[in-house]
């Protein structure tokens, strides 16, 4: 395919393609509607009767406008002129091969998190960035969420000092969605790799990106993928399989970074207990907890303070997150900004993930 001349900063709106018609496509394609700057010019998906579906249904909402185009694959996506920039919504396992391809045309991708199932898979796509005119940005939408803007102003404006220590907490009691998402084959993992990664990346992002040198972690798969309960609605893959399961149901690790910070991690599919979302932060200077709700923590003449911000929503607030992703990857694109998760971020996370797995299965330590 032939590589592309990067999109003007100007003009009209920028082109996109969504590769993937399932349910976190929808979140890329409504929030491209949403943004004036962009034009969403195409949908691929190797079910040809959704991608049409999803094409019909976006164009019906600009009616003046040129139809969205629909595509069986992702190639002849890019084969669309019209396409500038791509969203990548597809299951794990292709995340890199078409993200190369993406990058390898010239265009920029957002790359749905994970970013891969493996470090050879990761490294790929950073390799392909660097030699393409186009840039990466990583689908770690919590980062976008507003609650988390507003904390990374004053981590960044030193009020924190440097954060040594992070717990990061994602439990769910019966969340395992079936289908691809629990065939680690296709998957790379079950909770650690679908949900862990997006607490494992806020944490590592607030505390400064340090370079993680040491990995112990853990997992288990007791308990299924809990299918027999009934009386509990949960979010299932198109592809669910009940009899379908080889992921863990619960995973954690202790991270140690280069300078002595530690970052603490559980994440679960499956669990005898309460859901728990928590994300708590401790500097030198003061702490925070952005999960359940924002909250910041210091001292004021020589007494212990709390401090809760008046903001529209101290929880994640997935509406203007995924928003907010859209608009930045847009800007990113544009090359009006650079993209604030590149692939050496999902490479750093993957490797992390990577040890953590390897440290489960070993029983030891992980150096990297």
């Amino acid at each position: 395919m032939a590589a592309q001349t990067p999109p003007a900063s100007t003009g009209a709106p920028l082109g996109v393609g969504v590769v993937g018609g399932g349910s976190i496509a929808e979140w890329h394609l409504s929030s491209y509607a949403r943004n004036p700057g962009a034009r969403i010019v195409a949908v691929a998906d190797v079910d040809l009767a959704r991608a049409t579906a999803r094409a019909a249904e976006y164009s019906a909402l600009s009616p003046g406008s040129e139809p969205v185009r629909a595509y069986g694959s992702h190639t002849e996506l890019l084969a669309d002129a019209e396409v500038e920039a791509v969203s990548v919504c597809t299951r794990n396992d292709t995340h890199s091969p078409i993200a190369v391809d993406v990058l390898a045309s010239g265009r920029s991708a957002l790359v749905e998190k994970p970013m891969a199932r493996t470090v050879a898979e990761a490294e790929a796509i950073v390799a392909a960035e660097a030699a393409s005119a186009g840039v990466v940005q990583v689908g770690y939408v919590r980062r976008w969420s507003p609650n988390a803007q507003v904390l990374k102003t004053f981590a960044d404006a030193g009020d924190l000092g440097a954060v040594y220590y992070a717990k990061a907490t994602c439990l769910r009691q019966a969340g395992n969605p079936g289908g691809w998402f629990a065939d680690r084959s296709v998957s790379g993992g079950g909770p650690l790799i679908d949900v862990g990664v997006h607490f494992l990346d806020l944490a590592w992002w607030f505390m400064g990106a340090p370079r993680a040198v040491a990995v112990s972690g853990y997992t288990s798969d007791r308990l299924g993928n809990r299918g027999n309960i009934e009386s509990l609605t949960r979010w299932k893959s198109a592809d669910y399989d009940v009899s379908r399961n080889s992921v863990e149901d619960l995973a954690g690790a202790v991270v140690r970074f280069e300078g002595g910070a530690v970052l603490h991690l559980d994440v679960s599919y499956s669990l005898h207990g309460r859901p728990q979302v928590g994300l708590a932060l401790f500097g030198e200077r003061g702490g925070a907890e952005l999960e359940p709700a924002l909250t910041l923590f210091t001292e004021q003449h020589d007494t212990i303070t709390e401090v809760v911000p008046h903001v529209d929503s101290r929880s994640f607030d997935i509406v203007p997150a995924f928003q907010n992703e859209i608009d930045g990857f847009v800007r990113a694109a544009r090359g009006l900004e650079p993209s604030v998760a590149p692939a050496t971020h999902g490479l750093e996370m993957t490797k992390i993930v990577t040890a953590v797995y390897e440290s489960a299965a070993r029983g030891a330590e992980i150096t990297l």
